[in-house]
This record gives structure tokens, sequence and C-alpha cells, in this order.
């Protein structure tokens, strides 16, 4: 099926949607479009939120005019792919464009928190889809295991590199460094180290 096709069953999908109960997002992945609900704890709320206001801070000084923000929709068509990441670093004036989707060839980085019912997606489809899309950047934050995952330098559908660290850390993530020492865990109390 042609993207454009599958775009327009998507947008469909959108509608219905927004009929419905509960918070939802469409996505076209390697099987087309796909609606799924999201029901994103608190704790990964938070964690997104540091990170949005630390990156924020960060691109003031290394990419003036770009923010992190929440949910856009990105799309490649050439590849036949619309995601929506937990956050993007994107500039600022795609957010007032008629589009419904941030072209992909725009974002410098995505960001993922690992959500308990479907880590898979983080760690399987879009470590494939996000480097095809040409984005240089991808990290996921597992509060699952209190792991995160630097990916960069894409090379057709793999990072060539991966960096490994814990809760904890001050984490290189491209230009930028994301203090993690706030993030939480999953079903843990106190700080995210524990």
């Amino acid at each position: 099926m042609d993207y454009a096709k599958m775009r327009m069953i998507a947008e469909e999908l959108e509608a219905y949607a927004e009929r419905l109960e509960g918070a939802w997002i469409v996505e076209i992945g390697p099987s087309g479009p796909v609606l799924a609900m999201t029901c994103p704890s608190k704790r990964h709320q938070g964690t997104i939120r540091r990170i949005r206001e630390q990156l924020d801070e960060q691109l003031l000084t290394t990419h003036p005019g770009y923010i992190c923000a929440n949910g856009p929709e990105i799309e490649h068509p050439a590849i036949g792919r619309m995601r929506r990441p937990d956050a993007v670093v994107i500039p600022e004036h795609v957010l007032d464009e008629e589009d419904l989707a941030v072209d992909a060839t725009e974002v410098l980085a995505v960001i993922e928190i690992v959500s308990p019912s479907n880590p898979n997606n983080d760690y399987g489809e879009k470590l494939a889809e996000y480097p095809a899309m040409g984005i240089a950047h991808y990290l996921i934050v597992d509060p699952r295991t209190g792991t995160i995952e630097v990916h960069s330098d894409p090379c057709k559908n793999r990072y060539s590199r991966k960096d490994p660290y814990i809760f904890g850390d001050a984490v290189p993530f491209g230009p930028w460094t994301v203090e993690t020492a706030d993030f939480r865990r999953y079903g843990k109390a106190g700080n995210g180290v524990g």
C-alpha cells in the first residue's frame, strides 16, 4: 500500500479516536496504520518533562530556534512511516505549519520512554525506523531497569553507535547532556538509582 493511502487511513483513525474515551495515538509502522491506546504513568510524564526542560535550556545555545516538544507526529513518506515519539528536537516554527506531521528531515533527535507494556516497540521497530528516517540521535530511557541507551550515527536502517548508561549518570546526547539523577524507576520509591 502506498504512503498516501496509509496516511489517509491514519487520518480516518485519528478522527475516530477523537470520539473514544481515553488517550489514543495513531502511527504507521511496518504493517501499516495502527491505533493504540496510551496511558503513560506519572513517572513516564515526569521523565519527559525533566528531559524537555534540560534540552530546551541547552538548545538556546546549541541550536537557537529549536525546542524539545512532546507529541508531534513525525513522518517519512519515502519509507512509509509515521511515529509519535515521546519527545522530539525540532525547529519551533514547524509547530505553526498547517501539516499534521513534522517532516522527519527536520528532526534532530527523538526521545522514547519505554513503556512497561510494550518495550519491543522502542527497542525494535523504532530502533530501525529512526535511523532510516535520518534522525541523528535517539535516546531510550527505560524506567523498568533504570537504564538508558544513546544511539547515534545513523547508517541506513541502524545506528552505528550505541552508548549505555544508568539512572544517575550525566548522559551525553548529541551536543547536549541529560542529567538523570532525578529519574525514577517504575515501581520504585526514592531516587532514580534504587
